[in-house]
């Protein structure tokens, strides 16, 4: 319970847990917005704030405030939230966005068969149904490019409310189509925007929450995707395409509602100049404990020393590209991708039943095998969000990518051999490797994805290494039904668990460990000697 405090209460008197007037983040959002403040907040925020040209920032505790509980003294407040529900709304709205993502990604597989019994206007041939699944992959690497600039020149939050307008108009085209054209169309428009979150989502949660919570929140973008899948394939299973089609356009606009209440990234908003409501955000996000204080420090004054330095020509920024801070991240992001997507990743979440029913036992129902692989790969996805709050980014890694290939190497051994009366062992096999691949080589990748570029080039960063990320999902999404009709199964799982086991060795001796460090501590980590020396 909470009861508003009279502005004449004696101070000694207040509760912690006791708010009068505290701000609303629509009305930050709105000041946000506005191009200056009166004169008065900003004298009251600077008792809170200095800038000082010699040490950069300087924060300064409100002696008047009570202790533990120190707010803006124009607010007049204490904290009614603890910060971690603060960062978690904030977080919401991109992972619900993820979650229509992952709608994008198991609709095809209860489209597909559906197409294949009407017999209607939309054929269902092998290549036709190929290229109705692979459609939504191909525009998701150019997505991503866009999302890279997009996010950059408009902010974090602006962007969000863009990629709802497509992604609705994609589910309203898919929902009318009555021939390939509109059916292609609205597929293209839908993977579009799973390029366009891909980047995004991680580097709006990066930037929101503080290191402790990062791993959990950047894990839920997984677990989203796992919950859009599973969700697409119940209501596929018992009402036509059509209308799962109409229930899917539905989220986009739950999106741009749940957008209205959760504020822009405090670090685009620094990193625009706009200091005052770039920290007033990151307060009301983080808190003021001392550990956000200096991460907050840390971030102004990077971008205060930006200020300072001489203005970039060209020739500078095309060498800035070749640094260590974006080129060494950028090639282990690259890697874990292709690792993650080669491994066959979607394959199985765009053509489960047709895997299933060429690799498990014809007794066995093909979409109850289905949904067994959907819930595992959700309970993985919730384990997942646990695990990575615990424990480091490199064992997770290196236990999915083992796990990941003893499960290909054995079913693929399976289906050669073809020992009699074992029908258990595929089943298992194909079990083991979406618990495998969703605790690490899933999330993995798309957690370091915001977590793991420098501030300058963090858009260009994601935006690069998300855009082949999706050019992987383009190539295997469209090669994996011919390579088991033409090279056959065994040879095509066999290929998947050794991407999975060299890639796996190469990020054993190339992946850093992030877990528990400021962005700008992982920043500092690959820049060059020279460049460290140079600051110091």
């Amino acid at each position: 319970m909470v009861e508003p405090v009279a502005a004449d209460k004696p101070k000694d008197e207040v509760s912690p847990n006791v708010i009068e007037n505290e701000p609303d983040i629509a009305d930050i959002n709105q000041e946000n917005q506005t191009a200056g403040e009166n004169v008065e907040t900003k004298e009251n925020y600077k008792k809170n704030l200095r800038i000082s040209s010699s040490n950069g920032l300087e924060l300064m505790e409100d002696k008047e405030a009570p202790k533990g509980d120190v707010l803006l003294t124009d607010s007049k407040t204490v904290i009614r939230f603890s910060p971690i529900w603060k960062q978690g709304l904030a977080a919401s709205a991109p992972i619900l966005l993820t979650f229509a993502a992952g709608l994008t990604s198991g609709f095809s597989a209860i489209l597909l068969p559906q197409l294949e019994i009407e017999a209607g206007p939309i054929p269902a041939d092998e290549e036709t149904t190929s290229w109705i699944a692979s459609m939504a992959a191909l525009p998701m690497a150019p997505g991503c490019l866009i999302s890279g600039w997009m996010f950059e020149r408009f902010g974090r939050r602006k962007s969000q409310f863009i990629v709802c307008a497509p992604l609705l108009l994609g589910w309203i085209l898919t929902a009318a189509a009555n021939n390939l054209t509109l059916m292609l169309c609205g597929r293209f428009f839908t993977g579009l925007c799973v390029g366009l979150i891909g980047p995004l989502g991680p580097v709006y949660i990066g930037e929101t929450s503080e290191p402790k919570y990062r791993g959990f929140f950047l894990a839920a973008i997984s677990l989203a995707i796992a919950l859009g899948i599973i969700f697409a394939h119940i209501l596929g299973t018992f009402i036509s395409w059509q209308w799962t089609a109409v229930i899917c356009a539905l989220f986009p606009i739950l999106n741009i509602v749940l957008l209205i209440f959760v504020p822009e990234s405090p670090t685009w908003l620094i990193s625009k100049g706009r200091i005052e409501e770039g920290s007033k955000v990151y307060y009301w996000l983080r808190g003021y404990s001392d550990e956000a204080k200096d991460e907050l420090k840390g971030i102004i004054d990077c971008r205060l020393a930006r200020d300072a330095a001489p203005v970039e020509t060209w020739k500078d920024k095309v060498l800035y590209f070749k640094s260590p801070e974006l080129i060494k991240p950028l090639i282990i992001m690259i890697i874990f991708f292709a690792t993650c997507q080669f491994a066959g990743t979607n394959a199985f979440a765009f053509y489960s039943i047709g895997i299933i029913q060429k690799a498990v036992d014809k007794s066995i129902d093909k979409y109850v095998a289905m949904f067994v692989m959907d819930l595992l790969r959700l309970i993985a996805s919730v384990v997942a969000c646990v695990i990575c709050k615990q424990y480091g980014r490199r064992p997770l890694c290196f236990i999915s990518g083992g796990l990941t290939t003893i499960s290909m190497v054995g079913l693929s051994m399976f289906l050669y051999l073809k020992p009699e009366n074992m029908a258990w062992i595929p089943l298992s096999c194909l079990m083991l490797y979406i618990c495998a691949i969703s605790i690490g080589l899933v999330p993995l990748p798309w957690m370091m994805c915001g977590e793991i570029f420098p501030i300058k080039v963090r858009g260009l960063g994601s935006g690069i290494s998300s855009a082949m990320a999706f050019v992987c999902f383009f190539i295997v999404v469209k090669t994996a039904p011919g390579m088991m009709t033409y090279l056959g199964e065994v040879f095509t799982f066999s290929f998947y668990g050794t991407v999975a086991f060299f890639g796996t060795i190469i990020l054993f001796f190339a992946l850093p460990e992030t877990k528990g460090k400021s962005l700008q501590e992982i920043e500092e980590k690959f820049k060059s000697k020279k460049s460290n020396d140079s600051k110091v």
